[in-house]
């Protein structure tokens, strides 16, 4: 009797293990669409979601690299800036942004961190017909999202971009990293109104309960804004519901995750 398609997703010795580091863990919504894609790419791989608090992050790290059948891992909240002095290496986006979402595991055990956050979410705002180049852009957060997104905004040609974050000190730490690494572009601190806007981003985890605050005052959104969220589950946040409301154009958080799914796999498992 044939095995059926069981026997093509089943995991065996010969798997290939890649893991999420992320506190909490319940809310993220890539493994679902990873492992669709490793399926759908011919891949024998699985990703695995891990709880990792903070005080534990070093010693999880340090674990991994002993994984012989690891070949890479991604990291979320809030582990993406924390995570930088215990790689061995970092790719020039990774440095720029001060922020790693992906890391590849050579069989050596050395650990390489990579930025792709930014990329992918620019990426799927041009899918969608949309200009990033000359665009003033507003950022509600100051994470390690919010660096890799504000970079690549930037990179693309952004012509102004203003940070938004209830803890000043990180701001001003984005701000003045935006402003050496791209000096064309007009970097500032905000208050919560985005009005006056082309890009509106919500790069905190604001919206993934019921119970969060509003990242931003969504009175200052109006038609002519792109509001755009992180957050992958919900899909419609209560940011993206109000902004829609009042007539924006938006991109779910699922967006820039599709968007990276082939980058991810390409960076953790180069094909030879």
């Amino acid at each position: 009797m044939s095995a059926g398609p069981a026997a093509a997703t089943a995991i065996t010795g010969r798997t290939a293990v890649f893991a999420l580091l992320a506190d909490p863990v319940e809310h993220v919504g890539s493994p679902p669409l990873f492992n669709a894609y490793l399926s759908q790419s011919g891949l024998d791989g699985v990703l695995v979601p891990l709880q990792v608090p903070a005080d534990a992050l070093a010693t999880v790290v340090e674990a991994l690299r002993r994984m012989g059948n690891l070949r890479g891992f991604l990291v979320t909240i809030p582990h993406k800036q924390a995570i930088l002095p215990l790689l061995d290496q970092l790719t020039p986006e990774a440095e720029q942004a001060g922020a790693v979402n992906v890391v590849r595991r050579m069989p050596d055990g050395s650990l390489i961190g990579g930025q792709l956050d930014g990329e992918a979410f620019v990426a799927a705002l041009l899918q969608a017909g949309e200009t990033v180049n000359g665009s003033r852009v507003f950022i509600a957060g100051a994470g390690g999202v919010a660096c890799g997104i504000g970079s690549a905004l930037a990179g693309h040609g952004a012509a102004a971009i203003t940070i938004f974050n209830r803890s000043q000190p990180r701001a001003l730490n984005l701000i003045e990293r935006l402003r050496h690494g791209f000096p064309a572009c007009d970097v500032t601190m905000g208050g919560p109104n985005p009005a006056g806007h082309d890009i509106v981003v919500n790069a905190t985890n604001l919206g993934q309960r019921p119970a969060d605050a509003l990242p931003l005052d969504v009175h200052g959104l109006d038609g002519t804004i792109i509001a755009a969220d992180v957050v992958i589950e919900p899909a419609d946040t209560a940011f993206l519901r109000a902004a829609m409301a009042r007539g924006c154009r938006v991109q779910r958080g699922a967006a820039m995750v599709r968007a990276q799914l082939p980058l991810m796999l390409a960076f953790m498992a180069p094909r030879s």
